[in-house]
């Protein structure tokens, strides 16, 4: 297997709500959306929303997607600033605010925030892993 992430589904309540939230964060929905599922382009990586129940039913995976999942999506921004102001924007939009940003003993700062249907999205800066001009992370190899 290739080493990629290609697409990264969160099982959502309403798909309609949730995208609406993404939206309000500044991101664009794709025309290859529909009533079903929303995509949006994502530096390299499509993170899509399905409805929960649908998404369980396509994997044949159990339908208890309630508490935490074991998961967090990371936005990683190019200045330490920047992140209070992305949590900021995250809760206008609708999102909980979990972790104000703080320092972070790796030597970075970061917080975190819920969206609607409580994915965790974690905002950081990390000087150890800066952001090329298209806003991936390099690496140190």
């Amino acid at each position: 297997m290739e080493q990629r992430i290609s697409l990264i589904t969160l099982g959502v309540a309403d798909v309609a709500a949730s995208a609406a939230f993404y939206e309000r964060l500044g991101w664009r929905r794709s025309a290859a959306s529909s009533g079903e599922i929303a995509f949006f382009a994502a530096g390299g990586v499509v993170l899509a929303l399905f409805e929960r129940d649908a998404l369980a039913h396509d994997a044949r995976a159990g339908r208890d997607g309630r508490g935490f999942r074991g998961v967090a999506v990371a936005h990683n921004v190019r200045e330490r600033d920047e992140v209070d102001i992305r949590l900021a924007e995250a809760e206008s939009a609708g999102g909980r605010i979990l972790k104000a940003g703080e320092a972070a003993d790796w030597g970075g700062y970061s917080g975190y925030f819920a969206d609607p249907d409580g994915h965790l999205w974690e905002v950081a800066w990390n000087p150890h892993f800066p952001l090329d001009v298209d806003g991936r992370i390099a690496l140190p190899d």
